[in-house]
Parts: C-alpha cells; sequence; structure tokens
C-alpha cells in the first residue's frame, strides 16, 4: 500500500478589512490562549510538581469562554484555539523528550503570527477557499496551481513582519 505524501503550498493573499480585522482578533486570541494555556502548566508544574495534559487544558479553554471576563474567546472560530493547545501540547512533549527548550511565551512583536484551521473550519470550493466566521473567499493570488485532485487537509493564515498575508495550504 503506498503512502500518501503531504505538501504544503503557500500563496499570497489581500483580505478585504473585514477579513483582516477577523484574522487580526483570531490571531490575538490564539496567542491568548497558548499563552495562558502555558503560564497554567508552569504554575502547576513549579507549584506542585503536577502536568496538566491537552485534555485538561481544552476542558480549561471551554471555561474560559463562559467565562466573562474571556469571552471574546467566543468570536474567534475555536479550531484555531484548539490547535494552539495541539501545539503547545507538541512543545512539551518534545521538552520532556529533551528534544527542545522549554516552552516560550509568544509575543504580540516578536512571534509570528498565525492561526491553523483544520479540515472542519474552512471550506474549499472551486479553487476558493473560505474560512470559518468569514462570508466571503479569501483572495488568493494562484502563483501555481493545486495539484489535480488535491484536497487541502489544513490549512494556516500568517501575516509577517512588512504586513503581507500568507495561507499555506496542506495537501
Amino acid at each position: 500500500m503506498a503512502k500518501a505524501v503531504k505538501r504544503a503550498f503557500k500563496y499570497r493573499f489581500y483580505p478585504s478589512d473585514q477579513q483582516a480585522a477577523e484574522l487580526e482578533r483570531t490571531f490575538g486570541c490564539v496567542r491568548y490562549v497558548y499563552n495562558r494555556a502555558l503560564r497554567e502548566r508552569t504554575d502547576a508544574w513549579y507549584g506542585e510538581q503536577r502536568r496538566i495534559s491537552y485534555v485538561q487544558s481544552s476542558a480549561a479553554l471551554t471555561a474560559w469562554k463562559q467565562d466573562e471576563e474571556t469571552a471574546f474567546l467566543n468570536e474567534a472560530s475555536s479550531v484555531p484555539l484548539q490547535q494552539a493547545l495541539r501545539h503547545l501540547q507538541t512543545a512539551f512533549a518534545n521538552f520532556f523528550a529533551q528534544r527542545a527548550r522549554y516552552p516560550r511565551f509568544k509575543s504580540r512583536k516578536r512571534s509570528r503570527a498565525s492561526a491553523e484551521y483544520t479540515r472542519s473550519a474552512f471550506r474549499w470550493r472551486n479553487g476558493e477557499l473560505t474560512l470559518a466566521k468569514m462570508d466571503r473567499p479569501l483572495a488568493i493570488v494562484w502563483s501555481r496551481a493545486l495539484p489535480d485532485g488535491a484536497e487541502p487537509s489544513t490549512v494556516t493564515v500568517s501575516r509577517d513582519g512588512a504586513d503581507r498575508w500568507f495561507v499555506s495550504i496542506l495537501c
């Protein structure tokens, strides 16, 4: 049985003002969730020598969304927030396996602004990509076509320091 190889394709896109505002809000929520989960894991480890699992972090995210102070998390799609927790889980797994340093907090200025959407959080139809909580597809500049029959499984949206927007499509 042949193993399918996944390949990513990165494209530039130009969001509308409404899409840019939605993505900025999502980037901020992703960074907040990552940093808060990292703080809780750090406090639990240094305070009680207790590890917090992904499942416990995910349950905490649900509680944060219901809290009045952090109700703004409901404005962003839940999939990128869950992906941030998965990335943190991977960072801790690499740390405990001594493959990486202790995870760092994400900075608004130093870190790359990005959000990862899995299959349930975007729609791919006729070569147009529409993200969750958005009503119009992204205006992607197709520098090369995706391979025939390629179905995107993950989409990562990012913005660099020069305010250029990119979408990376994993097929």
